[in-house]
């Protein structure tokens, strides 16, 4: 048999023709997933353990990956801050973004020592922001919302693979709708859909693989964004905070639509990865103490 390397470079020579990004990223996940193993077990053990039937399953899927179908849905699994997480055609794919967003939230619960933070996540999804939140702060609690059952029930799923059931709570809700009017949190996160109609048709096929109610929030985008900024606040703990994406090109919108409401005494909104402003974090000065 080829050396596991000589594989590999086949592989991702495949990929790489076929127009995907990161190749050997996915290639290596791949072979992962097919061998049940982790990176490291991979490179040190993967020469004796792969066989016919391992390298045929393999390329089964990068056939499929060749169609521009996302991996993440072919394996039925995606990995975020660590973790794995089982995902659908029925929620959106993970993204590093997202990450960004988790690592500001955690962050903020430890250096403002929140004891028992509550939290909560519009728009679950697959649970990646709010099940992260609650594996990363040991004592805090998590409320999610999603419209969709589908997504509830792959959130649910990855709750109990994550050993959360206690502290991670479910609801299906259109946004805030399905609060009791006396619920309060110290975080209000959401990775809305933000991607404008027009944006929406110029999208790479793996995206738009992702449900399209998680990706485009109106004709400009930002009627999603609209609603958070607008109803988020009554929910809030004094001293609380509200934090959610953006799409690349509306951090000019945000100030507007933010000075519109008096309740909000603070907007910051922090650059991603790629230096393109992504996370928007806003404080109130109502709330309840």
């Amino acid at each position: 048999m080829k050396s596991l390397a000589l594989l590999i470079a086949e592989r991702v020579q495949r990929l790489e023709k076929g127009g995907v990004d990161d190749a050997l990223a996915e290639v290596e996940l791949i072979l992962c997933h097919v061998l049940q193993c982790d990176r490291l077990t991979l490179y040190l053990d993967g020469n004796t353990r792969l066989t016919d039937e391992h390298l045929s399953r393999t390329d089964a899927i990068i056939e499929q990956r060749l169609q521009r179908y996302p991996l993440q849905f072919i394996l039925g699994e995606a990995w975020f801050y660590g973790r794995k997480f089982t995902v659908s055609p029925a929620v959106m794919a993970p993204t590093p973004e997202t990450e960004l967003l988790v690592e500001t939230a955690v962050g903020l619960v430890r250096s403002h020592g929140i004891v028992g933070a509550r939290i909560l996540d519009v728009g679950i999804g697959s649970g990646v922001i709010g099940l992260t939140c609650a594996a990363e702060l040991d004592d805090c609690e998590v409320l999610g919302l999603d419209i969709s059952p589908e997504a509830i029930a792959i959130a649910q799923t990855n709750i109990a693979q994550l050993g959360l059931k206690d502290r991670v709570r479910l609801r299906q809700s259109d946004f805030f709708s399905a609060l009791d009017t006396d619920d309060r949190f110290d975080l209000i996160l959401s990775n809305p859909p933000y991607i404008s109609e027009a944006d929406y048709a110029t999208l790479p096929p793996e995206v738009l693989a992702d449900p399209r109610i998680s990706l485009v929030g109106g004709e400009d985008g930002l009627d999603a964004i609209r609603r958070i900024i607008a109803e988020a606040p009554q929910y809030l703990n004094k001293d609380g905070a509200i934090m959610f994406e953006i799409g690349y090109n509306q951090s000019e919108q945000i100030p507007e639509l933010v000075a519109a409401r008096p309740e909000y005494e603070s907007l910051t909104i922090m650059k991603d990865l790629n230096d393109i402003d992504r996370i928007v974090i806003l404080r109130c000065d109502k709330g309840v103490s």
